[in-house]
């Protein structure tokens, strides 16, 4: 008897976790970032680029290491 209460249970679903609070996503917008920062301070056209490309690159850089620690 206590085999068919087992089976008849369910698994607690999973809480489903917005958009931006989910590490596969949010990695992806870090890595994007960083290639941007890298495209931005290597372009010899515009000062304004360069000028922001360090900043860019300090953002996406820390955004990767904080979402990092997101759950899956």
């Amino acid at each position: 008897m206590s085999h068919l209460i087992e089976t008849r249970t369910r698994t607690p679903a999973r809480p489903k976790r917005m958009f931006f609070l989910r590490r596969g996503p949010m990695e992806n917008i870090a890595t994007v970032l960083i290639g941007l920062g890298f495209l931005m301070l290597f372009q010899p056209f515009l000062l304004v680029l360069y000028t922001y490309s360090l900043v860019t690159l300090l953002l996406g850089t820390v955004m990767f290491i904080i979402v990092s620690k997101f759950p899956e």
